[in-house]
């Protein structure tokens, strides 16, 4: 079987609330789900530069990267996907929440809780550990 590799940056922003913002997506026939704001590499780009991209893209807020916090890399078998994740703390700069998408993939945009995101439906549940480690700092 042919293996596609995707790389790409996921984006952690927490409010003084001690709240992260999550995002509800999904294609058309799937189930809606909750995610941090994360992406898929585009030529020539950063780590740091595709998690500020996908940050604004899907939600409208320009941020800046902080600290690598994660690293993430794995196959989805069904798919025949290798995968490679950066997380990162970004802390926000300007704009506002807007709906930028285009594909039409992303439903709400939210800050959520760790106690609201531990009931949601997750996209990657196993994320779950990484945003604990962060909020409890």
């Amino acid at each position: 079987m042919n293996v596609f590799s995707s790389q790409g940056a996921a984006g952690i922003c927490i409010n003084d609330k001690n709240e992260v913002l999550m995002v509800l997506q999904a294609a058309p026939e799937e189930e809606k789900k909750w995610t941090v704001p994360t992406g898929t590499f585009e030529e020539g780009e950063t780590f740091q530069a595709c998690c500020e991209r996908e940050f604004y893209e899907v939600t409208g807020l320009i941020v800046r990267t902080d600290e690598k916090i994660h690293n993430k890399s794995g196959v989805i078998s069904e798919y025949g996907i290798s995968y490679y994740v950066e997380y990162f703390l970004v802390e926000i700069e300007s704009g506002e929440i807007t709906f930028q998408d285009s594909d039409e993939f992303i439903h709400e945009v939210a800050w959520k809780s760790l106690e609201e995101i531990k009931m949601l439906p997750l996209s990657y549940p196993e994320d779950i550990h990484i945003l604990e480690q962060v909020l409890e700092k």
